[in-house]
């Protein structure tokens, strides 16, 4: 009888994982993802691709979700929602690894490499924003990129990936020494993904190619198919090859897609959702790897906060027209700014076809005739007379026009959004693979982190 107990308790201890200990760590942040994203992608993965599998972190065995609120408001920012993932501490917003009272505060990542582990940081965004910095940085402010990327130089973290730097110079345009330290740190530095030859031993950083996307925030939205550009999944596999080979036994790799967050603040639905799916992509790499070290390995998916309150809203709407979608509503507003700088003035003509060709307005968007009428008056207003009124989004800025372009787009694909801003919705949190049943239930996101330290102790 005891020894049948014994063994009962023994099963029971592997059966929840008790005995395991996660040796590669995979924690994915989809910035601005909310439940209404992901229920949004999901939609159209069924609806209109027709695919039976679900996606993929929603087949996880582990779907709860995660409070976002900061020190300072209801409504968190990245910089506090990434402090919070990473060191497990509030914060005000605008604040980056320090608590609301400046003392610093130690990240995950900081801890597993002082431990011995190899480390991963990349983005689809610039590697000095916000989230990614909190996993290395400590600043009150949030846009000191200067004194962000000379911490990054000096964290000794074997690959930082992600689109431009920023603060190479100063508001007077003076040098801020950041390449120096860079190269003084060792850091080899490549642009773009096929750059990477493999050989590199020491700490490594991908960025995107000079050029090839006028923001240097992001490394461009899928939708816009850039050429060029680099992409999520293929900057994850760069990552998992480096820090797998710099650090074999044990690695923690970070890895977030903030265009998630800049297609909601934009309020653009085909932007979010095709970026979702982006996310999936550079998850399945993770999850490959998974599948072939799966008693040592733990993958942990979640956001930051939610971006734009999105949902579906009309369910006799036509999602499938995402899938003809060819340009995101910052690269109309860039295209159509540069082009009347430049002095050059489009006709009507022009410009609906530029809609039919890009968004297929009149072709599979049933734009109506009162529609029509409106967008023709406002076009005028905007283009020819030069009177329109400019709205101010986080990212960009878009004429009336543009705005209203996306409004019509987003009422035939049947999606809402409830704000251009963050909202205090939770945010969802998927996990599979060693101690994924700790996150069971609603978890605080300063849990998030110590959950994953305390796995990779057992």
């Amino acid at each position: 009888m005891k020894l049948r107990t014994f063994f009962s308790i023994v099963a029971a201890c592997v059966a929840l994982g008790l005995s395991a200990q996660a040796k590669y760590v995979f924690y994915f942040i989809g910035d601005g993802m909310g439940m209404g994203h992901v229920n949004t992608a999901e939609y159209y993965n069924r609806l209109v691709l027709g695919n039976d599998k679900p996606l993929l972190m929603t087949t996880f065995p582990v779907s709860s979700f995660a409070l976002t609120y900061s020190a300072s408001s209801k409504i968190t920012d990245s910089a506090a929602a990434g402090t919070a993932l990473s060191t497990g501490n509030k914060t005000k917003n605008g604040m980056i690894a320090m608590t609301p009272d400046t003392v610093e505060v130690v990240s995950i990542a900081r801890k597993l490499k002082d431990e011995g582990w190899g480390i991963g940081i990349l983005t689809s965004n610039a590697p000095d924003d916000a989230t990614p910095a909190s996993f290395y940085a400590h600043v009150p402010n949030r846009k000191m990129f200067a004194d962000i990327n000379k911490a990054a130089a000096a964290s000794g973290y074997d690959f930082l990936g992600g689109a431009s730097l920023r603060g190479l110079k100063d508001k007077d345009g003076n040098d801020t020494g950041v390449m120096d330290e860079i190269k003084k740190a060792g850091v080899k530095v490549v642009y773009g993904t096929e750059a990477y030859d493999g050989a590199t031993s020491g700490p490594l950083w991908v960025l995107s190619h000079d050029g090839v996307w006028g923001n240097n925030n992001d490394i461009g939205f899928r939708v816009d198919s850039i050429e060029g550009a680099m992409k999520l999944d293929e900057l994850t596999k760069v990552a998992l090859d480096h820090v797998s080979k710099n650090s074999p036994d044990k690695f923690f790799i970070m890895v977030e897609n903030g265009l998630i967050d800049h297609g909601a603040h934009a309020n653009d639905a085909g932007a979010v959702v095709t970026e979702v799916f982006a996310l999936q992509d550079a998850l399945q790499v993770a999850y490959d790897f998974y599948l072939q070290h799966p008693d040592e390995t733990l993958i942990v998916v979640t956001a930051d906060h939610d971006t734009g309150g999105i949902a579906i809203s009309n369910g006799n709407r036509d999602m499938s027209m995402i899938g003809t979608q060819g340009i995101s509503k910052d690269h109309f507003a860039d295209y159509w700014r540069d082009r009347m700088k430049e002095g050059k003035v489009p006709d009507w003509d022009e410009m609906k076809g530029m809609l039919t060709d890009k968004l297929g307005f009149w072709n599979t968007v049933p734009v109506n005739e009162k529609q029509t009428a409106e967008l023709k008056s406002l076009f005028n207003e905007v283009f020819v007379k030069l009177q329109g009124s400019d709205e101010k989004g986080l990212y960009n800025t878009y004429n009336n026009f543009i705005s209203e372009v996306f409004k019509v787009y987003n009422h035939w694909l049947g999606i809402s959004f409830i704000s251009g801003s963050h909202t205090a919705n939770p945010v969802p949190v998927f996990a599979i693979g060693v101690g994924a049943e700790k996150f069971n239930g609603m978890k605080n996101n300063i849990e998030l982190p110590g959950i994953i330290y305390d796995i990779t102790r057992k």
